[in-house]
């Protein structure tokens, strides 16, 4: 199986340091975008770790692999809250995550946050992520309509994060890989600017290069106020 990839990350034009953090290693079919929080330098220092801690796990097996790798996030979102205490930081320092394993015909997504992660297949896209997220569970709640929950003023309270709590899960979801699939991470920068339908007709015309500077260019357009970064995977 060969893998397509290209990634691009932005400070956009409402921060002054960039916070999040990518990992792209197509040789071991591994993937994760990190958005950090905590203040600039914390956030900075939270998704640099979740991303370092994914880039040590080693293995051959696709389920051994996730599982190690989960056991690595669960050693970052401790070391976090540690770090936290010892520093008296008034906001703890954690990281979103979502990473993708593509391996033996299938793929393995995991999170924790609102970092999403999506599949374009034919004329199809999917989420394949939940976001973790306040105004996610009033939506599936029934108490917002999913279209006022971009604009709603919680919209960046997250329910769960590497770092903000000792009760510390991660999601997964698997399924099959074929020939021609196309998923794409992003940071919640990219993707409360740009629709899954701008994300469908991207990732279907053109390579993974030309599909990251449109979808990353839409988000500047739109006034990027927070850090953008994404990854765009192409199966062969």
């Amino acid at each position: 199986m060969q893998f397509h990839c290209a990634f691009r990350t932005d400070v956009g034009h409402g921060r002054e340091g960039n916070e999040d953090a990518l990992l792209c290693l197509p040789e071991r079919g591994l993937w994760a975008v990190a958005d950090g929080m905590g203040g600039h330098e914390a956030g900075e220092v939270a998704s640099a770790m979740v991303v370092e801690a994914l880039a040590r796990v080693a293995g051959s097996e696709n389920g051994a692999e996730v599982e190690r790798a989960k056991a690595s996030l669960q050693a970052v979102n401790d070391a976090l809250a540690a770090l936290s205490r010892a520093q008296d930081q008034k906001r703890p320092m954690g990281s979103t995550v979502v990473a993708l394993w593509i391996g033996h015909g299938g793929y393995a997504c995991f999170w924790v946050g609102d970092s999403r992660a999506y599949r374009v297949r034919g004329v199809s896209i999917l989420q394949l992520t939940r976001d973790h997220s306040l105004v996610q569970d009033l939506v599936e709640a029934g108490m917002l309509e999913p279209e006022e929950a971009e604009g709603h003023p919680n919209a960046n309270v997250l329910t769960r994060a590497v770092g903000a709590s000792s009760r510390f899960r991660v999601d997964t979801v698997e399924g099959e890989v074929a020939a021609g699939d196309r998923f794409l991470l992003a940071s919640d920068g990219l993707t409360r600017l740009v629709s899954a339908e701008e994300i469908l007709a991207a990732l279907s015309s053109g390579d993974p290069e030309q599909a990251a500077d449109k979808l990353l260019q839409t988000a500047l357009n739109r006034g990027a106020p927070d850090n953008v970064t994404l990854i765009v995977v192409a199966v062969a």
